[in-house]
């Protein structure tokens, strides 16, 4: 008995209950809470038991009068278990107590503290053991120097992380570009920060080199938000004045609605160079999300794309001598041929149209103009005048809506294919009376006042007709918006009838 009261009365101190309930709760709490660290925690705690049966064991050898050994044995157990102790504690702060206070402190931050927490555990242990710290540290000033010497490059990675961390250069989340490698930084450790690249590639780069070398930082500037401004090149024939490609371009641009691109700074279109018989300009915009570069630049490329065949312009490459065989002609009539038929089926689908015969049809066909829009476009502004046009789609989806004084929108109707709008505008001269967007990719034929002008001067009875029909839409519209009934309708259309027929006469000058 007296072997077991020595033996427990060595290993069993007053404080000895209150380490082992505290590490238990720790690893609780950690263990239900952090549940990714589930495996370091477990580990941990295995460590503090087993240090805490080292110091049962240094325990029976003070018992058995190896008290020397003992002695020896249990500090090596109690600094073991202060480590284990510190290592969950850590845990708790920096991975639940400083996330849920909304503080992200980086890794090394974390790595930083705990070790020198582990040091002092360490020097206050031996202190407490009677070792003399300062001979110890005299002793070893030639070993800690060639030591030091032979890790100087690790040395300075760690050191690098640590004034990366202290000087803000460089955060976890920031976009970096180092020689040809760009990506978001995701953890700055001891030795290397960690880069993952659009291609799912990690590059380890040394922190000694992030600290030696230039590097560019993406997207930051100093009380601004995180964007990057990036460049669309493209070519135009020298033919076309820069200032209708500019404005053509910036308006296209400014009005649509594109994922991940600024509206402040405005994007701006500038002539670059003239060079190999052609001028090469550039759209300069800012991308509010780095990760996505080339799919918005791709976005970009495709409105202005459209924005120039809208007014007629055509992209310009490289002059070359090209040899190539000329198709034939009968070939390139069935090609017009087709397109033709495609443009009369469209101008039937047109009620104003119903009264035309095929002659006429044929006339307006040749007039119409082909006008893509990207998804986004404004294609009609509400409340725009002197815009003429009578758009007919022929592929895609545009929305048509009323913006309100307060900047809402209320949306009327989704087109589709078939479907036209614009008639007012067209037929009548009255500003557009809603905005209209294209909700995916549209293709449309536009056709203006003075092509159809040359129908209605050649059968001036169209007019009556095409009054008709422009007051009934007008009046199945505000029947919707304001709900009114069969009779209040019908007498809409006869109010109207002869007042837009009057104004159609007038604006065409019949």
């Amino acid at each position: 008995m007296e072997f077991w009261h020595t033996a427990m009365a060595f290993f069993w101190r007053e404080e000895s209950l209150l380490v082992v309930l505290m590490s238990l709760a720790l690893t609780f709490i950690l263990f239900h809470f952090h549940k990714e660290e589930r495996r370091s925690i477990v580990n941990t705690l295995s460590f503090f038991l087993a240090c805490l049966f080292g110091q049962f064991v240094s325990s029976l050898l003070h018992a058995m009068m190896f008290t020397g050994a003992a002695s020896t044995l249990r500090e090596v157990f109690v600094i073991g278990g202060g480590i284990a102790v510190i290592r969950l504690w850590g845990l708790l702060l920096f991975r639940l107590v400083l996330p849920f206070a909304r503080v992200a402190p980086p890794r090394i931050a974390e790595d930083f503290f705990v070790i020198v927490a582990y040091i002092v555990w360490g020097l206050v242990r031996l202190r407490y053991a009677g070792l003399d710290l300062g001979s110890i540290v005299a002793t070893s000033a030639m070993i800690t120097a060639v030591v030091a010497f032979s890790m100087q490059d690790t040395l300075g990675n760690i050191l690098g992380g640590l004034a990366l961390q202290m000087d803000n250069s460089v955060g976890i989340g920031d976009w970096i570009k180092i020689d040809d490698v760009v990506g978001r930084v995701v953890d700055i450790r001891w030795r290397s920060t960690l880069v993952e690249t659009r291609n799912w590639e990690t590059v380890v780069v040394p922190n000694s080199q992030l600290m030696k070398n230039k590097f560019v930082v993406l997207g930051r500037r100093t009380d601004k938000p995180v964007q990057w401004r990036r460049w669309v090149w493209f070519n135009v024939s020298l033919n076309t004045t820069p200032t209708k490609v500019v404005t053509a371009v910036e308006d296209a641009i400014l009005q649509a609605e594109i994922n991940n691109v600024a509206k402040t700074p405005a994007p701006s279109c500038v002539l670059m160079e003239i060079d190999k018989g052609c001028a090469r300009y550039a759209l300069r915009y800012w991308l509010t999300d780095l990760a996505i570069d080339d799919p918005t630049d791709a976005a970009v490329r495709w409105h202005v794309y459209t924005a120039l065949e809208r007014v007629g312009i055509k992209l310009a490459v490289e002059e070359q001598n090209v040899h190539f065989i000329k198709e034939n002609e009968k070939y390139e009539e069935a090609i017009q041929q087709r397109e033709m038929v495609r443009r009369i089926k469209s101008l039937k689908r047109v009620e104003l149209f119903a009264q035309l015969d095929d002659d006429e049809f044929q006339s307006l066909a040749k007039r119409l103009k082909y006008a893509p829009f990207a998804k986004g476009n404004i294609v009609t502004k509400q409340g725009t005048a002197s815009q003429y046009w009578l758009f007919i789609i022929i592929s895609g989806e545009a929305e048509i809506y009323l913006e309100g004084t307060n900047g809402n929108k209320r949306v009327l109707n989704v087109l589709g294919k078939g479907d036209f709008f614009g008639e007012m505008s067209l037929m009548t001269g009255a500003p557009r009376s809603a905005s209209v967007m294209a909700k995916t990719d549209v293709e449309c034929y536009r056709l203006d006042k003075a092509a159809f002008e040359e129908v209605l001067q050649h059968r001036p009875s169209i007019a009556e007709e095409v009054a008709h029909v422009l007051v009934t839409r007008r009046a199945e519209l505000d029947s919707a918006l304001q709900n009114l009934d069969e009779e209040t309708k019908h007498k809409e259309i006869h109010k109207q009838h002869y007042e837009v027929l009057e104004t159609v006469r007038r604006f065409f000058g019949l």
